[in-house]
């Protein structure tokens, strides 16, 4: 099986395959880049004219097909063009996942214009934060993020806002409505391929997220990624069970269910630049809901849902799924976090469809690894092989290179990794050396190449597909005065993954209550950091002789039962 896996993959990267790479220089290091990639996101969007009869977004009984989706974007964009807002200037979209989160964001970076993606969930500090750092021309938000920006509003610098469904006209809100309607054009730009093409946040360990930089290359590349672990995975099983290969002609278009924020590479890189690509539909929902995602898909006729695990067990475990039909579904599972190898089975018998997931990064786009089908059923822990434009390679504690089969740091280079982070160029020196992104994951590769993450050097929870840095949260609770000492580590959750659960030794004679700390918690971080798990302890955190808080240890010792 692995035989036919390794001969496919040779035919696709071959000098004359469609995927063929080479190694050139990339701001000072050599990365390998696919020889047939488009040169930007602009090229994307704009090869999608072949498609503008298809239908591309649904939302509810809303309805966009590709010519009236050109039509808002270049409304859009010229709109921004009369604003005075360059190739370059940033643009921030702070909304759910509405539609016009793409049409805005297809707009922005067809005319060299960096989106930045604001966590949906962020509070008003947080909002804050993100706004001044990025300094955006113009920001368009719905109306829950209208509300907290404008509470914040006289905090940040000067911002053009837009309002996107919102409820009623308000003073210095400009109504999405007027700009969709504007008589404007793509502006013609030239985008070099490493422009940055979108600003996405990812918790820091400093208490601040960081912004990371995608490159127009970065996210074609991605694009190309994709591409290309679903040809070798389609190919392969054709081969392995005898039966004929597809010809691109005759593969129907995707339809995909968008399940996840699109201010995260995994709906907006993974999910909306394929589908996009090849001329599918997207359809999106309100927020997740096991048995709304059940009627979209027999309704629309999905064939591809990806989104953290959680989801797919959620759906597949519907007491009402068998009520609906599913056929359609090709492919299931996600990223975000691993599927758990019962869940892998699970899916591959619900069904028609295969179980897949792949592991990535902000940091590089998109997907680092990809895996489906068989290839998953047979190893249901691995998250699969790197992917043809990484390099990779396994380092211990000093640097030097395993061994396969020996954990030790992932470290990967190629032309998906990220420029840097804006405004923290010791951050940027840090995550990436000589071109090699230091991933934070201790992994190991089997014989066949195929990755396995083992743990996380990062000290993070992974909460239903949502990074949560341990320090961030830590930040906000040391503004509680009556905390001495806390620490912020992961619960094990069966739905989501991970929860955030803390230790807090209290100042000596303080009254403070589990319930006043979370409520803190909440008017100060997004709801998905604030910790489920609270224990007040009685004595000084236990530490190691450097100090250091033993979070292992803790973990092992508190019971969630006594937590608070």
């Amino acid at each position: 099986m692995y035989k036919i896996y390794k001969e496919i993959w040779n035919e696709l990267t071959s000098h004359d395959g469609a995927f063929a790479f080479e190694s050139i220089d990339v701001r000072g290091a050599p990365m390998r880049v696919y020889k047939n990639a488009p040169g930007s996101l602009r090229d994307i969007w704009l090869s999608t004219t072949q498609f503008l009869e298809s239908e591309y977004l649904v939302y509810e009984n809303e309805r966009w097909s590709y010519a009236e989706a050109h039509l808002e974007v270049s409304s859009v964009a010229g709109w921004l063009q009369s604003q005075g807002v360059k190739p370059g200037d940033r643009v921030a979209i702070a909304m759910r996942n509405f539609p016009e989160w793409l049409l805005i964001y297809w707009a922005c970076v067809a005319s060299g214009i960096t989106v930045v993606g604001m966590n949906a969930w962020w509070v008003e500090d947080e909002m804050k934060y993100g706004l001044s750092d990025s300094e955006p021309k113009v920001l368009f938000a719905d109306s829950e993020r209208i509300k907290r920006f404008q509470n914040i509003s006289d905090q940040c610098g000067p911002v053009k806002t837009v309002g996107v469904r919102t409820e009623q006209s308000q003073k210095g809100i400009i109504d999405y409505s007027e700009i969709k309607t504007f008589s404007g054009e793509l502006p013609e730009v030239n985008i070099d391929p490493d422009d940055d093409a979108c600003i996405f946040y990812t918790s820091g360990t400093t208490g601040y997220p960081k912004g990371a930089q995608l490159t127009h290359r970065g996210c074609v590349h991605n694009i190309m990624n994709l591409g290309f672990a679903g040809q070798l995975s389609l190919t392969a099983t054709s081969r392995i069970e005898g039966i004929a290969e597809p010809l691109p002609e005759d593969m129907p278009s995707p339809v995909a269910l968008v399940t996840t924020p699109m201010f995260h590479v995994t709906a907006n890189n993974c999910v909306a630049h394929i589908t996009t690509i090849n001329g599918g539909k997207l359809v999106h929902m309100y927020r997740w809901d096991p048995e709304e995602a059940l009627r979209l898909i027999e309704r629309e006729k999905v064939s591809s849902m990806s989104g953290v695990p959680v989801m797919s067990r959620e759906l597949i475990g519907h007491p009402e799924f068998d009520n609906y039909d599913t056929s359609s579904l090709l492919n299931l599972g996600g990223g975000g976090a691993q599927l758990q190898p019962d869940l892998v089975e699970k899916i591959h018998f619900s069904g028609d469809a295969r179980p897949s997931t792949g592991y990535g990064m902000t940091e590089t786009c998109g997907i680092i690894t990809s895996i489906a089908g068989a290839f998953f059923l047979d190893k249901p822990a691995s998250c699969g092989p790197v992917m043809p434009v990484f390099e990779a390679k396994i380092i211990d504690s000093e640097g030097i290179e395993q061994a396969p089969g020996i954990e030790g740091e992932l470290l990967v280079r190629g032309a998906p990794v990220i420029k840097g982070y804006i405004n923290r160029p010791e951050a940027t020196a840090e995550a990436i050396t000589d071109g090699w992104l230091h991933t934070g994951d201790i992994a190991r590769l089997d014989e066949d190449e195929f990755v396995y993450i083992v743990d996380r050097l990062k000290d993070m929870v992974l909460r239903g597909g949502e990074n949560v840095y341990c320090s961030e949260v830590e930040t906000v609770l040391h503004k509680i005065p009556e905390i001495s000492e806390c620490s912020v580590f992961g619960v094990p959750d069966d739905r989501l993954g991970e929860e955030v659960g803390v230790a807090i030794y209290l100042a000596q004679g303080s009254k403070k209550s589990a319930a006043e700390i979370r409520e803190f918690c909440v008017t100060h971080m997004a709801k998905h950091k604030v910790p489920r798990y609270i224990w007040l302890s009685e004595t000084t955190l236990p530490r190691n002789a450097n100090g250091k808080f033993l979070k292992r240890e803790l973990r092992e010792q508190l019971d969630i039962k006594n937590s608070l």
